[in-house]
């Protein structure tokens, strides 16, 4: 038998753990209330907002407020200063440096040992047991594990207290056993300069039996071309024969996808999402038929929704939506998610907006950010609609999207207004104008108000597109220190700092 064929057992418990997700949501996630509250009662959050008192989500509801990263930065720095029992019982030790975007401000997300262990390891352990559950010949654990990581540094002066990508503290605390399954070393997976890990990863890896790959898309596209350099071969299976799947996450696939398949083109190839952020991990494509995600619900990470106000874009306007906890969701109806965890977060505010696509199970797909939309003339349009769109594009004009962002011009000299496209493409359009009419017009079938504004060209013109030079945005997320790791372009912004930040550097006026 092979040592996967062995190692699967381990798994089986879980997956009748998992059987409860099907009519029990509600119950479990009472159950992971109880426990939060339950456990953070004596720390200075818990006295603060009479956590004695509560005894069951009403009462939760009426005692903690609404927050964000900035309603408990405070807190976090104290405890980042050693402070103990502030958010979370005892001293947390590790942190997460969080930069959804390129934003220059960090957040740095507390990670506790329960955190660490019921949250992010359990999301690791469970996407392997679905992923053995939908393929039974799979060889898994008979080679290694490709896993990109980002780089952590001392936290002040605290000793063995770390700050930096999640990723880095999950390998710096993973089970040495799973080093004997896992590339690169771990030096080179902590190191910092993203070039130099990616030729040190390249080097390492490129004549092991990798099985496996785990990270954000575009960095692990990067990797894989380097491979494919040193290797001479044409196609990624040609170097490691037994890949069977890539576990991904971080951004969405969908504009990467095309170019996974022809790098790898085997019938046997997988591929799965997860939704694993700094703040927890939230979900996992359980069904390979199926691209929503399967809510994770006995975490410890209780789950508020805010319902999206009408005219709200992408959840970039939330006030004065419904809060409701997870029984009361709608199937289609979007909301901004809020979580409570055991790293110390209560009723935060993630910056993400989901959409139900199952109750029985719970299960979602993630629709857009709060901050990522373009609203700037009433025409709502979310980062789904843009995914949907370019995939639409693309699809029609046998086009490769790598990277894009976009943006409003307000006014130019003749008084019109459009949306600004700067696109990096893998593979241009031979007619750009006939790529920029198709998502034009894909954006309009999929967001009533974005066709509504572009009626006539009374309010919108016609959308334009600017082509990026190759390594653009790689370049620009290298002068602000954020090559690598968790770092992400901006995909839909309300404002044009980004935008014309990239322009000039495009060489475009």
């Amino acid at each position: 038998m092979s040592l996967t064929g062995i190692v699967k057992n381990v798994f089986n418990a879980r997956l009748k753990e998992l059987e409860r997700y099907q009519n029990n949501g509600a119950e479990m996630q009472q159950e992971v209330l109880e426990y939060l509250v339950g456990e953070a009662r004596d720390t200075e959050f818990g006295r603060k907002h009479l956590f004695s008192a509560i005894n069951g989500y009403e009462r939760f509801a009426e005692h903690v407020p609404v927050g964000d990263y900035e309603s408990l930065k405070a807190d976090i720095d104290r405890m980042r200063h050693g402070e103990r029992d502030v958010l979370w019982p005892g001293q947390v030790r590790w942190y997460a440096k969080s930069s959804g975007t390129t934003n220059d401000k960090s957040k740095f997300i507390p990670v506790s040992g329960d955190g660490l262990r019921h949250i992010h390891y359990a999301g690791g352990t469970d996407v392997v047991a679905l992923y053995l559950r939908n393929n039974p010949k799979s060889r898994l654990f008979d080679g290694r594990a490709l896993i990109l990581g980002g780089s952590h540094a001392p936290n002040y002066t605290l000793p063995h207290s770390l700050v930096g990508d999640l990723s880095a503290i999950l390998i710096e605390n993973i089970n040495p056993l799973a080093n004997l399954v896992r590339v690169p070393k771990k030096a080179t997976a902590l190191l910092s300069d993203f070039e130099e890990k990616r030729e040190r990863i390249a080097q390492e890896t490129l004549h092991k039996n990798v099985t496996n790959l785990s990270g954000v898309p575009s960095w692990m596209l990067s990797v894989l071309t380097r491979v494919m350099e040193l290797s001479g071969k044409k196609y990624l299976n040609e170097v490691w024969p037994n890949l069977e799947v890539f576990f991904h996450g971080g951004v969405a696939f969908t504009p990467y996808r095309k170019q996974y398949e022809e790098l790898i083109p085997s019938p046997d190839m997988h591929y799965m999402e997860t939704y694993n952020a700094s703040e927890g991990f939230f979900g996992i494509q359980d069904d390979p038929a199926d691209k929503s995600m399967l809510l994770m619900l006995d975490y410890g990470v209780f789950y508020e929704f805010k319902e999206m106000q009408p005219g709200a874009a992408d959840g970039g306007d939330t006030d004065g939506g419904r809060i409701v906890p997870l029984w009361d969701v709608e199937v289609g109806r979007n909301y901004a998610m809020l979580i409570s965890t055991s790293c110390g977060l209560w009723r935060y505010m993630i910056g993400d907006t989901v959409r139900f696509t199952s109750k029985n199970p719970y299960k979602f797909v993630i629709s857009g950010r709060t901050k990522h939309y373009i609203n700037a003339f009433g025409e709502e349009l979310i980062v789904d609609n843009a995914e949907q769109g370019l995939a639409y594009a693309c699809r029609e004009t046998g086009a490769e999207v790598m990277e894009y962002t976009a943006a409003p011009v307000f006014m130019d000299g003749k008084a019109k207004c459009r949306h600004q496209w700067l696109i990096e493409f893998a593979r241009q359009p031979s007619d750009i104008r006939l790529f920029a009419q198709l998502l034009d017009k894909k954006l309009q079938e999929l967001n009533s108000d974005y066709e509504a504004k572009r009626h006539k060209d009374i309010t919108l013109q016609p959308l334009e597109i600017v082509v990026a030079k190759q390594g653009l945005f790689n370049d620009w997320l290298k002068s602000k220190g954020k090559l690598g790791g968790q770092h992400k372009v901006p995909r839909l912004s309300n404002e044009r700092k980004h935008m014309d930040e990239l322009l000039k550097r495009n060489g475009e006026e």
